[in-house]
């Protein structure tokens, strides 16, 4: 895909940019560009993202190459990056919590190993208002 990317394919570019935004696996290596590619990462263009500075600048550099004209601003398309990953994204098994990432950030429960959360406190919050408590039993029974 980067050999494609380099080679200026524009759906290679987007595609990549894509999977980098979305933390895919190997993605973030595949995609890094360094600090010689110059792209400039402004606080309003960062803004709103949940990814590191150097991964957006990675992600704009192939979004600007995917660009048909130059002079094309590739921030609607950083946006839409965004929106997409936000509706895909895992959410904190806890109702109360908002917390938005990857699956490989959250921590499985250790009983029926099909619930995530956040952290600890999000787990046992929720197993003390008996939202996961009342599940997690037959969960397991199932699984064994």
């Amino acid at each position: 895909m980067r050999k494609a990317a380099e080679n200026g394919l524009g759906d290679a570019c987007l595609r990549l940019a894509s999977c980098m935004y979305r933390d895919q696996p190997y993605a973030r290596e595949v995609g890094h560009v360094g600090e010689a590619a110059g792209v400039a990462t402004s606080a309003r263009v960062t803004e709103g993202h949940y990814v590191s500075k150097d991964v957006l600048a990675g992600v704009l550099h192939w979004l600007q190459k995917a660009a048909r004209d130059p002079s094309d601003d590739p921030s609607d398309l950083l946006d839409q990056l965004r929106r997409e990953a936000l509706e895909e994204a895992d959410f904190c098994f806890n109702e109360g919590c908002e917390v938005v990432g990857h699956l490989k950030d959250f921590r499985v429960c250790p009983q029926c190993k099909s619930a995530r959360y956040c952290g600890n406190a999000c787990h046992k919050q929720d197993w003390n208002a008996g939202g996961h408590k009342e599940t997690c039993g037959t969960l397991a029974s199932k699984t064994k």
